[in-house]
């Protein structure tokens, strides 16, 4: 439980962007992983759309995942129509969470013509082996619903996969984006950014980098291009497809984005991110003493211990900041395990541009140095010189680590 946020039941609820545009978001709680791979305890709300003219377009799907498509129906039903009355289904992202419902909808509604981009037509042939009934759109291209309901589609490849486009309603201003702006944690019955308090707001801020780091990180220059690209359209409501909908402030989210797509051009937040290991509690002690000497300086930091935290955690620290430390004993000639998952992590998702110092103990022989060079290779880290030492550390390796907390510490406030 956070403090100030109710998590509550399954819910499923409708808003109304407009008098044409409403919302539909169901919030599912699960202990499965997110990708496979991210724990989402605080869960995820999945969000589609439907704009009413005379014709009638549902963007982006849902999986079925937690009854999720027996909720969606509910809620068409509170709008007084039925899936057989969806003209057009638009998907502006393939990836499964929201399209792995797509061949039971096809069969509900033979008739509704699915669009995307090409690329993304190629994945639902691929994905769900349907071959009719499909339209392929281009940069810039319209789809006219009647009265006076507009859809434009915008490619924006990489964000964060490669036939990803938003979708843009120009009379209500909503930009429809899918995976871009979105963020882990259900919802509730509340859906817009001014329906939610401050302490829940401070909630999203962290669970929207944590979704960030793990999802979109390593495609930060495509963010940046696709943020640009948009620049040109009065967004007044941005609408993604995971977390709130922004109607009071949508510049709020979008100006986000472009400060998490920063860090990975680095330096990042002045602050330092202690990731450590340890068997026997000899490179703990050892952390204790940089831990000491960072302190002295008072430059902020985040501690995270592997294996017993989610690398999922460790990653959303470790991006944003712009200091490192690694703390891990030698094991069996190489480094901890855990911290080689983590590093190798970092490697996959382009974790560059970071000062580190990297400290740990070892028994009878030493050999994680070399296991850690390996792995960092390509990532750019400033390194200062590393630490070790052989079992108990010593009052002189005792001081010689709180002069090094200090030294990274120093380097880290006077970044620009």
């Amino acid at each position: 439980m956070v403090e100030g946020y109710s998590f509550g039941e399954h819910i499923m609820s409708v808003h109304v962007i407009s008098d044409a545009v409403f919302y539909i978001h169901t919030d599912i709680h699960t202990t499965e992983l997110f990708e496979g791979i991210w724990p989402i305890p605080y869960g995820v709300s999945l969000n589609t759309y439907v704009v009413k003219g005379e014709k009638i377009a549902l963007i982006d799907l849902v999986r079925d995942w937690v009854d999720a498509p027996k909720q969606l129906e509910k809620a068409f039903a509170s709008l007084g129509i039925g899936f057989d009355a969806v003209d057009y289904l638009i998907l502006n992202h393939l990836e499964p969470d929201h399209t792995g419902w797509l061949k039971k909808f096809r069969e509900r509604n033979p008739r509704v013509e699915i669009i995307s981009t090409l690329k993304g037509i190629n994945l639902v042939k691929s994905f769900f082996k349907i071959d009719t009934g499909l339209r392929a759109v281009k940069d810039g291209e319209t789809l006219d619903l009647g009265k006076g309901k507009m859809l434009t589609f915008v490619e924006t490849p990489n964000i964060h996969w490669p036939e990803t486009m938003v979708t843009w309603e120009a009379a209500s201003g909503t930009l429809f984006s899918c995976d871009a702006f979105g963020s882990f944690g259900v919802l509730g019955s509340k859906g817009f950014d001014d329906e939610f308090t401050e302490e829940e707001h401070a909630f999203f801020e962290k669970e929207s980098l944590r979704y960030y780091a793990n999802i979109v990180s390593s495609f930060s220059g495509f963010v940046e291009r696709g943020i640009k690209k948009l620049a040109g359209l009065e967004i007044k409501c941005v609408a993604p497809s995971h977390g709130m909908v922004w109607r009071k402030k949508p510049h709020t989210i979008i100006e986000r984005y472009l400060r998490y797509a920063s860090y990975a051009k680095g330096p990042g937040e002045k602050e330092i991110t202690l990731i450590w290991g340890s068997m026997y509690g000899n490179t703990k002690q050892g952390l204790d003493a940089v831990i000491r000497g960072i302190e002295q300086e008072e430059v902020p930091y985040s501690i995270h211990r592997v294996p017993d935290e989610d690398v999922s955690y460790i990653l959303q620290d470790a991006y944003k900041n712009s200091g490192l430390v690694l703390a891990m004993p030698t094991y069996e000639y190489a480094m901890f395990p855990p911290m080689a998952w983590v590093l190798d992590i970092f490697r996959r998702k382009h974790i560059t541009g970071k000062t580190v110092l990297r400290i740990g103990s070892w028994g009878w022989v030493g050999g994680a140095k070399k296991d850690y060079e390996q792995a960092i290779e390509g990532l750019k880290w400033n390194n200062l010189e590393s630490l070790e030492w052989a079992g108990v550390p010593s009052e002189e390796d005792l001081a010689a680590l709180e002069a090094r907390g200090r030294d990274l510490a120093r380097i880290i406030k006077e970044q620009v």
